[in-house]
């Protein structure tokens, strides 16, 4: 069967509208998912936000939702680097955020979907989950660390 939802949450020490600032900021886009320069990003659904992974090309994608301070998506390309997303070559990256009851800080949510529905072999969907799936936790924590410093 091949995996369709990779899913993680994390808990973040900042208000939802200061989390939600500095997720949809392209200057941090830029470095969370690229080469360090900042996204070109049109922040409104059906626009377009474009990752620079430097040697690997660019990565497009396609704003859906945009829902301050509580919900952000985009749909980007699992193909070639290049290729604008479609239904059968993208997933679904959304974040829901919403103040954390136990912590008061911020509790956020990341959902990608739609493995299942790649027009690519078994083998490779499974390939792009296995590497999202491990990369995910890496990203979100250098989230929480923009807003909670390291400790001594």
């Amino acid at each position: 069967m091949i995996p369709d939802t990779i899913e993680r949450t994390v808990v973040i020490n900042a208000t939802p509208e200061r989390v939600w600032s500095v997720l949809t900021e392209p200057a941090f886009l830029g470095g969370w998912f690229g080469s360090g320069d900042p996204v070109k990003v049109e922040l409104r659904p059906g626009g377009v936000l474009i990752f620079d992974h430097g040697v690997h090309g660019t990565i497009p994608a396609r704003v859906e939702t945009v829902e301050p301070p509580s919900v952000f998506s985009w749909r980007w390309s699992q193909g070639a680097a290049g290729e604008e997303p479609t239904p059968s070559n993208a997933t679904l990256v959304e974040f829901t955020l919403a103040v954390d009851q136990a912590t008061g800080g911020t509790r956020l949510t990341m959902v990608e979907s739609g493995f299942a529905q790649l027009g690519l072999s078994a083998d490779e969907v499974a390939d792009r989950h296995r590497a999202n799936g491990r990369n995910w936790p890496g990203k979100l924590d250098q989230l929480r660390e923009r807003f909670e410093p390291a400790e001594a």
